[in-house]
């Protein structure tokens, strides 16, 4: 087991999205976005290896599938399955921060 802390992150920018990813493997990744009230990340293009699972930690987001044009919306508690390959955008449509973890197994 090992404990990965906040600080040991990898932080990166997708548009105003920071993003954080804490362990990548060959068998996980793991990380959070956060978005203030507002604001658009970038398209995630999709992971042809596996699913992606988000879970709303904090605030209110819609999720967005450019291939299919539908949107998913997401409050406190609520989990979304994105299947291998499907692009993806979150916005936070909250007057608060969202904060999204996401998580992807297997990724390569």
């Amino acid at each position: 087991m090992k404990v990965y802390r906040k600080a040991d992150t990898q932080v990166f920018m997708d548009g105003p999205e920071v993003c954080r990813q804490y362990v990548a493997t060959d068998k996980i990744t793991f990380g959070t976005s956060t978005l203030l009230a507002g604001q658009t990340g970038g398209i995630d293009p999709g992971h042809k290896e596996g699913h992606e699972i988000f879970y709303c930690s904090r605030g209110h987001v819609v999720i967005f599938n450019p291939d299919t044009d539908l949107y998913y919306e997401l409050k406190e508690g609520d989990i979304l399955l994105i299947e291998e390959g499907e692009p993806h955008r979150i916005s936070n449509i909250g007057t608060d921060p969202a904060v999204v973890a996401w998580s992807c197994a297997p990724h390569t």
